[in-house]
């Protein structure tokens, strides 16, 4: 038997929960309330949702609040998204199209420009500024 998503029950979960944006710290600890409970038990596909849902908006908010003064270090960023994509090192050669560019970059020796950090971004399909300073 397979399990169907039902935007019925989804939507009565919406209006139980009403899941926003997250301001302050009383709606994040809410918010992760919510995500607790749920995270210990057999969650219906609409939970899921719901679940997958509030991990994103409590991540967003600590993200902003928790780390404010954390220096952007767009090396380490590079460096993540290559491991969690599955990408290569050549394979973002192929896009700046030089070895030395990606290895002095890796290594911290020099800086992204901005023209590379729009051919990363676009190639990792995520925003350019995480590659500035």
């Amino acid at each position: 038997m397979t399990l169907t998503f039902n935007p019925e029950n989804y939507k009565q979960l919406l209006i139980t929960y009403l899941p926003r944006v997250i301001k302050t710290e009383a709606e994040n600890e809410k918010a992760l309330g919510i995500v607790e409970d749920l995270m210990h038990r057999k969650r219906t596909l609409e939970e899921d949702e719901l679940y997958q849902l509030l991990v994103t908006l409590i991540e967003k908010f600590e993200q902003e609040h928790y780390q404010p003064n954390q220096q952007n270090n767009p090396e380490s960023m590079l460096l993540f998204l290559l491991e969690d994509s599955g990408k290569s090192i050549s394979d973002l050669q192929a896009v700046l199209g030089s070895k030395t560019a990606v290895d002095e970059i890796v290594q911290g020796q020099t800086k992204i420009s901005p023209e590379q950090a729009r051919k990363i971004a676009a190639f990792f399909h995520v925003d350019p500024s995480i590659f500035t300073e």
